[in-house]
């Protein structure tokens, strides 16, 4: 089951990460010891050095490297080498930028000449997925060296193409694994489906209102969930307006479907949306808040929301949305799209800013 034992391998180097454990990642031609900067520890970072008895780096992304002025060398991939200042606490706050201005006057910079291998990449794509700064701490491994590594030290190996391929995988092996009615206060005669990929990984939930017709174009809403806005009702963003008149809207059209994704902060996780709003109250908008981690301006892929929407039955829709990515990225993804619904709340004095952004910086239709 090549579906099954990609995204398990793929999920446990992400706990691994997130234990602190540094991960053997291995390309056609090259291999890297890697550890999450952000969860890194000094013993961990020995270990490290010890086992291939070469100094570690420290990679970053090229959009966090431009906020340090830091030129790109290629693959995405920026390589820190660790001398003088560079020690682990001082790449920690580089891989943070919650610290800069705090900490304005870091460097000389030694980036690492030559284009980064791309297991680096791989390094820093794994931390993404692990939730965590798109950040690592990494030292090259060759590959007649791998196998050795990785049975006397207990060490997971996992592929760059695994890596690259998880997300889409992950989604595409997912599947209803419990449904309940549950009545909601705008919308009684509501249901709610819970989806699981193959991994027992990251689950996501369909609130199926009424009984949308599978023949025509079902009224749909694609909706990424957002602790602060959904729940805590956050004054910062629209989310709950927008997921509250969702399910509005589609009681009011008699019946239809939101997808309630986890891709918490445009897909950077929790954490790392409390470190973006940090970065706001500093002055940087969404988009560059996010840049400024290390992360592109928006980390969501679609073929979650495609997948579940085939499983429930549903190959035509009219999307309520202002963004027209999800229009093109479930199309992409072979669900069609016969009409884009306007989905517009009014602003408040502390998120005018932030729908600002979204339309001249994202090309939302606000």
């Amino acid at each position: 089951m090549r579906e099954q034992s990609l995204t398990l391998q793929v999920n446990r180097a992400v706990a691994d990460y997130r234990l602190g454990r540094p991960v053997l990642i291995v390309d056609a031609n090259e291999a890297c010891l890697a550890l999450s900067a952000e969860l890194a520890t000094a013993d961990a970072v020995t270990v490290l050095a010890n086992l291939t008895e070469r100094p570690p780096v420290l990679a970053i992304t090229e959009s966090r490297g431009r906020a340090l002025n830091i030129k790109p060398s290629g693959n995405g991939v920026i390589l820190l080498e660790a001398k003088s200042w560079l020690n682990l606490a001082s790449m920690q706050t580089l891989a943070d930028a919650t610290t800069d201005m705090g900490m304005p006057l870091r460097g000389p910079f030694e980036r690492r000449k030559g284009v980064p291998p791309a297991s680096t990449a791989s390094a820093i794509q794994l931390a993404k997925h692990a939730r965590l700064l798109p950040s690592a701490i990494v030292t090259a491994v060759p590959l007649s060296d791998v196998a050795r590594l990785a049975d006397r030290h207990d060490l997971l190996i996992v592929s760059a193409d695994q890596i690259a391929d998880y997300e889409e995988e992950a989604a595409l092996s997912l599947r209803p694994v419990a449904q309940a009615k549950v009545p909601l206060v705008d919308a009684e005669n509501s249901r709610i489906i819970a989806f699981r990929p193959a991994d027992g990984g990251v689950e996501h939930l369909a609130i199926v209102i009424g009984e949308p017709a599978p023949s025509s174009a079902v009224l749909i809403r694609l909706h990424s969930e957002c602790f602060t806005g959904d729940l805590l009702g956050s004054m910062k963003c629209d989310c709950g307006e927008q997921l509250r008149g969702a399910i509005h809207e589609i009681e009011a059209a008699g019946a239809g479907i939101l997808l309630y994704l986890a891709q918490e902060g445009r897909g950077i996780g929790l954490m790392n949306k409390l470190r973006a709003y940090r970065l706001q109250q500093d002055g940087f908008d969404t988009v560059d808040a996010n840049l400024r981690l290390g992360f592109d301006a928006d980390e969501r892929i679609f073929r979650p929301a495609a997948q579940m929407l085939r499983l429930l039955g549903y190959k035509k829709v009219r999307l309520m949305t202002n963004n027209p990515n999800k229009v093109d990225g479930l199309r992409d993804c072979g669900i069609e799209v016969t009409e884009r619904v306007e989905h517009i709340f009014a602003a408040n004095r502390h998120n005018e800013f932030y729908l600002q952004t979204k339309k001249a910086r994202s090309g939302h239709m606000l």
